[in-house]
């Protein structure tokens, strides 16, 4: 059958293209370095593009392709771009993209690493950023400049959990010419599909959902188009920013439960957050899936469903919190999230703790904020750990 004729939960198993010439029922671990040419023409047209053939590692492996394909057709994009992790996808967009001289507009509460990054090291090579609330689409419009090349979002962001309109920021981004670039990170391509509301590119830490274990680290770059595809391509290989056949083995083992893990997960977030709503020691929660969430709204409209990250804050703030972080005993206080296993931590002082106290507290990331990524453990079980640890605040 033809993918597209499929439903994404057979996708998630079915799609993808490898080379099988011995019948295996799973993507084989290509673990080579070069690959052998029939002879030199063989060897020429590969290396001049007018044959597909796999040459070295770094530019393509079977194994690698197989992954890029597999999550370029969940996207519904046309390339597929695996990288060593989701920061190098990060950097070898914002190389791609982005000259001396040219200006990014970004949320404000999005990934700290890709906020320092850019502020602490392209900004040396003369690229400039904005970063602004872009769930406010006033905002993006007046940090808009002459020299604007890339909005680059993502939503829900990290840790605030707000919701930019991806469409609004897509008619907007072209009226300027420039590119829409989402991290599509918390929600992975069972919830949000941002190339299919008009983004350019979106891109993932296949770190957290995708692979959703906990023991690879690994990054994807989905462009709408083959052009744009090819020039992100071109970047990573110069780059050296490659997949190992061996991740992308186990991201594809992971990705194959992608659906069941987030249906599992996003119930047990909806029990959590409303529990943690109605807690008296909780001054306010934040999920895409309470009612109370500024653009609760616009997630049904452009998600597929709320997915399993919730940020919340306690009455006693950041002390508080800190109780909580060294009293729970079910939840794990570790950076990172996505997996299987539930996940808690204190954004300021770990993930953001980079990014300026100024630049924080204008994201919304305040100190008491705690970050909980949700996960397929028994309701009852976290809940039960949460009201323990709150107990003792």
């Amino acid at each position: 059958m033809k993918n597209s004729k499929l439903g994404l939960n057979s996708r998630l198993i079915h799609a993808g293209e490898f080379e099988n010439p011995l019948g295996s029922a799973t993507v084989p671990i290509y673990q080579t370095s070069t690959f052998i040419f029939e002879n030199a023409d063989h060897g020429a047209r590969c290396f001049s593009g007018e044959e597909d053939g796999y040459i070295y590692t770094r530019i393509g492996n079977p194994t690698i392709h197989a992954l890029e394909t597999l999550v370029a057709d969940l996207e519904g994009g046309v390339s597929g771009i695996a990288t060593s992790s989701g920061m190098a996808a990060v950097n070898t967009l914002y190389m791609a993209l982005l000259s001396k001289g040219d200006h990014m507009v970004s949320s404000a509460a999005v990934y700290g690493p890709s906020r320092v990054v850019m502020e602490q090291h392209w900004s040396r090579f003369g690229v400039e950023s904005t970063y602004v609330n872009t769930a406010n689409i006033d905002e993006i419009k007046a940090a808009f400049r002459p020299n604007t090349k890339l909005l680059y979002v993502e939503t829900p962001a990290n840790p605030t959990m707000d919701i930019t309109d991806l469409k609004a920021c897509a008619e907007l981004a072209h009226q300027h010419g420039a590119l829409l670039v989402v991290d599509n990170t918390f929600c992975s391509p069972y919830l949000q599909r941002p190339l299919e509301l008009g983004a350019d590119a979106v891109f993932h830490s296949m770190t957290k959902f995708i692979n959703g274990h906990a023991d690879i680290v690994a990054g994807m770059i989905v462009a709408r188009d083959k052009a744009l595809g090819s020039k992100l391509r071109s970047m990573m290989v110069n780059l050296g920013c490659n997949m190992d056949p061996h991740q992308a083995y186990m991201v594809i083992r992971g990705v194959k439960t992608l659906g069941i893990r987030i249906e599992r997960s996003q119930e047990n977030a909806m029990n959590i957050a409303r529990f943690l709503e109605s807690h008296p020691r909780v001054a306010w929660v934040k999920y895409p899936g309470l009612e109370s969430h500024p653009q609760h709204e616009l997630a049904k409209q452009q998600m597929y469903g709320f997915g399993s990250m919730i940020s919340f804050e306690l009455k006693g703030g950041f002390e508080a919190g800190k109780v909580l972080m060294n009293n729970v005993g079910l939840a794990i206080l570790a950076v990172s999230l996505g997996g299987v296993e539930t996940l808690i931590q204190h954004p300021a002082s770990m993930t953001h703790s980079k990014v300026s106290a100024e630049a924080k507290i204008k994201a919304g990331i305040t100190d008491g904020l705690v970050r909980y990524s949700v996960g397929i453990e028994d309701a009852e079980d976290l809940i039960a750990d949460l009201e323990q640890g709150l107990a003792k605040i």
